[in-house]
């Protein structure tokens, strides 16, 4: 009987097995699926927003094209830099306010809680507002702000007020509110998450070294947190910047945002002047993002 050879499909000197070895190619070959999945479903997307903020339209219909009429009209309208300082004005103070209950919920729970039970059940506890829409919890506000609402009519009872309170709501205070109970969670869960991961030890020996409780704040706990803040921060004014439904329910469309400027496009079939609106807001948030990255390096500090 005669020997049929055998050949390996890579042998170990052939060109795709020293490839296949290559720690760099065989990276790129892992990371390949899920990069096509984010060109496919992110860079797309986003691709074919910046081109049609490019085209025209009239009031009937939109055409391809290469201008910068949608771009040149933004950015030399007044309304624009208005519109875009209400969206800094909201993001900023919803930051200041979900910054300070989230770390303050967060150190609660990572250093007041002593049973891993406890703080798992107080922690879901956090999260059962989200087991229902955004809308709905966002519309709740509504009877409660109102001048025959709630609010207004314990404040009335109480002697506090003699009449009923109109900034309540459909204002900015009831917009500022609505988004720091929307969004106050995704500034807990981070700074939650890097607060469990600080030693304990380093702590103790703060005390030790004869440190009070807000000089151990202040020079271990808070340093040691800056990645769950600063990914907190991301989220939340991301979020904000990018939220409109909020702006038009709770200021009773007396106010605006970028969002909301977008939405308004769209409902006109203004489609070029929306994309280059939302293009705008995204090199806007990546600015932010990029400004916020510069406090801290997340990938080494995590």
């Amino acid at each position: 009987m005669s020997a049929h050879p055998t050949t390996s499909p890579a042998a170990p000197g052939s060109l795709p097995g020293a490839l296949l070895k290559n720690r760099h190619v065989s990276g790129w070959l892992l990371a390949s699926p899920l990069g096509l999945v984010l060109a496919v479903f992110l860079l797309l997307p986003i691709a074919m927003i910046a081109i049609v903020s490019f085209w025209g339209a009239t009031e009937f219909s939109i055409y391809p094209d290469f201008q910068w009429d949608n771009y040149a009209f933004l950015l030399s309208s007044p309304v624009t830099y208005k519109v875009f300082l209400n969206t800094f004005k909201y993001a900023v103070l919803t930051w200041i306010f979900t910054l300070g209950i989230g770390f303050t919920v967060a150190y609660f729970l990572a250093f007041h809680i002593r049973s891993l039970t406890w703080q798992i059940a107080l922690f879901l506890l956090c999260t059962i507002p989200f087991w229902t829409s955004n809308i709905i919890r966002m519309i709740s506000w509504i009877p409660f702000l109102g001048r025959n609402g709630i609010a207004n009519s314990t404040l009335m009872s109480m002697g506090v007020i003699d009449a009923p309170l109109d900034w309540l709501l459909y204002s900015d205070f009831s917009v500022i509110l609505a988004f720091v109970h929307l969004y106050t969670l995704f500034m807990v869960v981070p700074i939650f998450n890097s607060m469990m991961r600080i030693d304990r030890a380093l702590i103790e020996a703060a005390y030790d070294a004869g440190a009070t409780g807000f000089q151990t704040l202040t020079n271990v706990i808070i340093p040691l947190c800056k990645p769950g803040i600063m990914i907190g921060s991301i989220f939340v004014v991301t979020l904000v910047m990018g939220d409109f439904i909020t702006v038009r329910f709770m200021s009773g469309s007396q106010s605006a945002n970028v969002g909301r400027l977008i939405s308004n496009d769209i409902a006109l079939l203004q489609y070029p002047s929306a994309a280059a609106t939302a293009v705008i807001l995204l090199i806007t948030v990546l600015m932010v993002i990029g400004i916020l990255l510069r406090f801290v390096d997340i990938r080494k500090e995590l």
